[in-house]
């Protein structure tokens, strides 16, 4: 029951990824066209775009969202990746710990960051 729960969350934060990332990609990457239908912004990468950009609360909350959902889809499959290699449990505890002190540290670092470059500006 408990594997097919988190391989549920495995699936639905695929899911939130491919959404989105593809976001991200039309409005990072696509630029062009949109300033050729008036929704862009000039160039995606521009320092001053960037921080513009992340002092908008839709962004920033994307940000979180997309790194959570990441974090999570890309460790639980690297978990069960080396699930395969038939592990004694022992071992399988400690990846099991070591992912989730990795995964919530850079949750909580990215979350951090997005939260600070909203609040105020700049890094």
């Amino acid at each position: 029951m408990r594997e097919s729960t988190l391989w549920r969350w495995h699936m639905l934060a695929g899911a939130v990824v491919f959404f989105l990332l593809g976001l991200h990609m039309v409005i990072m990457h696509l630029d062009d066209i949109l300033l050729a239908i008036g929704a862009g912004h000039g160039k995606a990468i521009d320092t001053t775009v960037v921080f513009e950009r992340s002092k908008q609360a839709f962004f920033m909350v994307t940000y979180v969202i997309l790194l959570g959902a990441a974090l999570y889809h890309g460790l639980y499959g690297m978990r069960n990746i080396l699930f395969e290699l038939t592990l004694k449990k022992g071992w399988e505890t400690l990846i099991n710990r070591i992912f989730i002190v990795v995964g919530l540290g850079l949750f909580i670092y990215g979350t951090y960051v997005a939260v600070f470059v909203f609040l105020n500006g700049e890094v």
